[in-house]
Parts: structure tokens; sequence; C-alpha cells
């Protein structure tokens, strides 16, 4: 007698937790403890947070630009490397090495899926990675296109926006193709991450927080844009908001509604791939829903 296991394939729907009311926190609080506690209670890309809240305290703060491109690489390394090899069942590749890009990119990233496809075949340490994220994810599956990057302006909308790593390397001539052939999906989020990795190591990007007429800081990040806006008087903080790309990836109707909608009814474990590509700062419950939702 032969025992058949069934895989259910379903439509996902993603669960954030609970929000910390971030601004019931820090209103009212001297200015300088603010600026301490925040990053250790929201402990990711704490570069990035630390830099945005104390230039919106008006606090001092020094030259973070070495801080935020160490944070930047390292978040990137790990999910390249480490995180994203292990979702998709490939032997890791070590975060150090000499000559990490070419050890990673062998003779670097082309311009074009056509050629993207031969370097999955090379010997270069991430094509294993982009083979299996290629072969897993039929093109314009599990994407969300079309919308819009933050601007200065947009930022702090409620409207849905591209605020990822991804976004920040959009106008390479590889992301386009991608974007154009196989959509803004697993593959053209892997592959920005990657870009922006290069950026760091081979072409001398330096990330540096801006300071808006408004007041308004923001600061790129390993997911994307990280911005804070603040009012202080007599030293306490009378005003206070934040916008994370996590903020953005779970606005409704944002990229995580849109790429699980698009993504066809699959397994548990080909949803949590997902998730794991785009990259959350808080954890998800994957739910369930009628195939025909």
């Amino acid at each position: 007698m032969t025992t058949t296991t069934l895989i259910t394939a379903a439509r996902w729907s993603a669960l954030p937790p609970t929000g910390l009311p971030v601004a019931r926190l820090v209103l009212g609080r001297p200015a300088a403890e603010v600026a301490e506690t925040l990053p250790r209670i929201f402990n990711l890309c704490r570069a990035a947070q630390s830099t945005a809240v104390r230039l919106a305290l008006g606090l001092p703060t020094p030259s973070a630009s070495d801080d935020l491109a160490n944070e930047i690489r390292r978040e990137h390394l790990l999910r390249l490397c480490l995180i994203w090899p292990q979702r998709f069942g490939i032997a890791p590749e070590p975060m150090q090495a000499d000559n990490l890009h070419t050890h990673l990119f062998g003779k670097g990233l082309p311009d074009d899926v056509h050629q993207l496809t031969d370097f999955t075949a090379s010997d270069a340490g991430l094509a294993p990675l982009l083979a299996a994220v290629m072969t897993r994810f039929a093109p314009h599956t599990a994407v969300a296109n079309g919308l819009p990057i933050p601007t200065d302006q947009s930022l702090f909308s409620s409207s849905p926006l591209e605020n990822s790593t991804a976004a920040r390397q959009m106008a390479h001539p590889l992301m386009r193709d991608i974007e154009c052939l196989y959509g803004r999906g697993p593959l053209w989020r892997v592959v920005g991450r990657a870009l922006d990795l290069v950026a760091l190591l081979v072409s001398g990007w330096r990330p540096e927080a801006r300071v808006l007429p408004d007041g308004c800081v923001t600061v790129p990040a390993a997911r994307g844009t990280y911005a804070v806006r603040a009012t202080v008087r007599d030293g306490r903080v009378m005003e206070f908001a934040r916008i994370t790309p996590t903020d953005h990836l779970l606005a409704k109707n944002g990229v995580m509604d849109q790429t699980l909608a698009s993504l066809t009814p699959c397994d548990q474990d080909q949803a949590q791939a997902i998730i794991d590509v785009l990259d959350p700062c808080t954890p998800l419950t994957l739910k369930e829903r009628p195939l025909d939702a």
C-alpha cells in the first residue's frame, strides 16, 4: 500500500504583530533619553535609527557614514550569503573572503537577463542563489509592480510606496531588464540587494543622512529609507513620527499585499520564502486564505 503525502496549495496573507505606540513611548521625555532608548527598543538597523533620531531631535550627531555603510553591508551579506541560501536549500557562502567582490560576483553582475542566465552557471559565489530564485519563481509571479518610490514629499504618506533596497538600484540596466521580463518580484529584489552591496564594495557609495527643509531626517538603511521628524521644546520631545521600510512594505495594498496576491497557490514553505525575500523587520504570521479569495 502506498501512502501519498499531500502538499496543500493555498493562497496566503501575512499578519504583523501589534505595533508598539512609538509616539506614546517618547512624548514628554527628554530628547537625550529618547535618543538612547529608541535604538534599543527597535534594535535592527541601529545605526540608521540612531542617526535619524539624533538629527531629528537636534542632538549632536557625528558623521555616521562609516557606521551606516558597515551596517548595510553586514545586513546584505547576511541575507545573500546565509539566510537566503538556507531558505532555498543551497550551501551558504563565506561572508568574509579575500577579494569579497570577486568571490561573490566573479567578473561582475551583467546588464541584462540573458547574460544573468550565463552568470548563474558560473562559479561566482552568488550564482547558485540567483539560479535558485530564477528557477523557483516564474516570471510575473509574486510581484508588486508600479508602486512609486518615496520622495521627500511622499515619504510620510499613507499611500503604498516601493521603499526598498531594490528601489535604490532600480535605474541599473539589469534591474530595468528584470522588471520588464520578470516584474518586481523575488529576482528583482534579490538582485537589488546584490547591486546595493556592489555599490558599497566597489563603487564608493557612502550612505549619508539628509535633513530636509521641514526638519524631517531621512537615512539610507539596509531595507530602504528610514525617516524621522520631531519637535523638541525645552529639551523635551513634543511631537514625534517615524516611518520605516517595513511600514511601507506592510501598508494596505502595498508591496506585501500585492506580492502575496500575485503568488500562485503554493505551500507554506514557498510563501515563507517570499516573506524572507521581502525581509520585514518584524516577524509575520502566515495565514491561509481560500483559493477563491
